[in-house]
C-alpha cells in the first residue's frame, strides 16, 4: 500500500482485474481482463511512511475502550522479500502496557 496512491489503484482497476507492473515510468496493466470503476469508490487506505502507519494504528489500537491498557500492544513491518520482521520503535512505545 506504500507503493502507489488511492488514485492510481482504482485507475488501474478500471480498466483492468489481472495484476499491474511497475515499471521505471511507473504503475501500467499488463492486461485489459475486465475492470471496473467501482474501484474508485474504495477507500484503499494508502501510505507513504510504513513505520508511521504503523505507529498510528497501534496507537489507535491502544487507545480503543475494547482494549485493556494492562495488554501490550506491538507493531512490526513484515519485508515481503526477507520474511523478517522488524519492530517499529515508535509503535513499541507508544503500545505498553499500561499498570
Amino acid at each position: 500500500m506504500e507503493l502507489f496512491t488511492s488514485e492510481i489503484i482504482s485507475t488501474l482497476l478500471e480498466s483492468s482485474l489481472g495484476t499491474a507492473e511497475i515499471t521505471t515510468q511507473g504503475w501500467k496493466n499488463v492486461t485489459s481482463d475486465g475492470g471496473s470503476v467501482a474501484g474508485k469508490y474504495i477507500n484503499w487506505l494508502t501510505f507513504t511512511d510504513n513505520a508511521k502507519a504503523v505507529t498510528e494504528d497501534v496507537q489507535r489500537i491502544r487507545n480503543h475502550p475494547l482494549v485493556p491498557k494492562n495488554i501490550p500492544i506491538h507493531g512490526y513491518i513484515y519485508d515481503c522479500k526477507t520474511g523478517l520482521l522488524s519492530i517499529v520503535p515508535e509503535a513499541a512505545k507508544a503500545g505498553q502496557a499500561i499498570k
